[in-house]
């Protein structure tokens, strides 16, 4: 059986560039090599992109990568021709005069994007693979770009009907033009505690919590750095934090056990995500206990809004959502969703039901990546108008100058 073309990118120009790679090489010590050819792709922090075996090699990241100076890895392109799938890479000729030669390494049948944030998992990403008509495991173009900005999520969340914590926003201008007016602004409309979070960072990265004025300020200070939208929400007190993943596509929609993380702190910050046990684990090294000691019906309750999210942004392939249960009131709130979640959530598989391993979580992403690019093979391009030959006889006058 001929073995499936399979393209693994990760890294890129996020402030998650870390948590990328990690996710990706854990995807990469599971995958079944029997069924598929892997090539890793590289997205280094300025944008260039490289694939060889050495990048599956977690010391290979001690040094940054830049240029080919040890033949371990080479700078790699991406055919954007529709269907071509082409990886390609422009290697020296066999002699030193010789014309520098472009090889084709393979033609993908499918990429699995392990992107973390900005210019991978906003839809930025996606969209270049549906321009390469390229099958792929994450969720498409709107889910993403939705699920990556925390401000328009929460609209499309509360326009779902998907319990939301009340929230605002500010622009970054706003605050640097006159910052006690900005103060004063989220003050009248939201009670403390809040939490202000970069509109478009994951990972907790730039989020803060906030009990007062002056920790309100430090925290929109952090946040502008990262960002020029901030979102600026209704804080709980002692909130239970849960978390369920979703997998699936179309009308195949199936959630994981619950999970509740594990912290001293009231906030799970980046150091708690991604870097216990050296990070070498990613969010899989996160202590947790699974499934998570709610009651029945709450759990139920997670798990079905979960689904309720998952179709609500058109996701496929795993996603992770996150949630919070009001101590006091018992009233659940969403969090947000991460539609590439670090380690791809596979800890929360291996103990669900259906329960799946790794290597066959993955061969559930590359089977709904096909099935999503089968599906939109099915619609029809094929109208057809007479505008250009109406066009010809009325003249060059344009559209407008042309009764149809």
């Amino acid at each position: 059986m001929k073995k499936i073309q399979l393209g693994l990118i990760f890294g890129g120009r996020s402030c998650e560039h870390e948590v990328s790679v990690i996710s990706a090489l854990q995807l990469s010590h599971s995958v079944d090599r029997e069924r598929y050819d892997l090539y890793p792709i590289y997205i280094n922090k300025s944008g260039e992109w490289f694939t060889g075996p050495a990048l599956l090699d977690l010391e290979t990241y001690q040094e940054p990568i830049m240029y080919n100076v040890s033949g371990k890895y080479e700078k790699v392109t991406l055919d954007l021709a529709a269907h071509s799938g082409a990886l390609t890479v422009v290697r020296p000729g066999r002699f030193v005069y010789s014309r520098k030669k472009t090889v084709v390494l393979t033609h993908l049948d499918c990429v699995i994007p392990v992107m973390h944030g900005l210019h991978g998992e906003d839809g930025t990403l996606q969209g270049l693979l549906e321009l390469c008509d390229l099958p792929y495991a994450s969720t498409g173009v709107v889910g993403s770009a939705v699920g990556i900005d925390k401000i328009i999520m929460k609209h499309v969340f509360r326009s779902g009907g998907i319990p939301v914590l009340p929230d605002m926003s500010v622009l970054r201008s706003e605050f640097l033009k006159d910052e006690e007016a900005t103060l004063s602004l989220i003050e009248s409309k939201l009670n403390y505690p809040v939490f202000v979070k970069p509109a478009c960072l994951g990972s907790s990265i730039g989020v803060s919590r906030a009990d007062n004025r002056e920790e309100l300020s430090e925290a929109l200070k952090l946040a502008c750095s990262y960002d020029r939208r901030i979102l600026v929400e209704k804080g709980l007190d002692e909130p239970i934090e849960v978390n369920c993943s979703v997998l699936g596509f179309d009308d195949e929609v199936t959630p994981s056990v619950v999970e509740m993380p594990v912290t001293e702190k009231k906030m799970l910050d980046f150091a708690d995500k991604y870097l216990r046990n050296s990070g070498a684990g990613g969010m899989a090294s996160l202590n947790r206990l699974i499934p998570a000691p709610i009651d029945d019906e709450m759990t139920q309750e997670v798990r079905r809004l979960s689904c309720k999210v998952f179709r609500l942004l058109d996701c496929k392939g795993v996603v992770r959502i996150d949630w919070m249960i009001d101590s006091a009131s018992n009233e659940l709130y969403v969090t947000e969703i991460n539609t590439i979640p670090g380690s791809l959530s596979f800890y929360l598989w291996k103990e669900s039901k259906p329960r799946y391993r790794y290597y066959r979580l993955i061969d559930k992403l590359v089977e709904y990546a096909f099935k999503a690019h089968r599906q939109k093979s099915e619609n029809n391009y094929a109208f057809h108008s007479n505008l250009f030959e109406k066009m010809r006889f009325g003249g060059t006058k344009g559209t407008k100058g042309v009764k149809v």
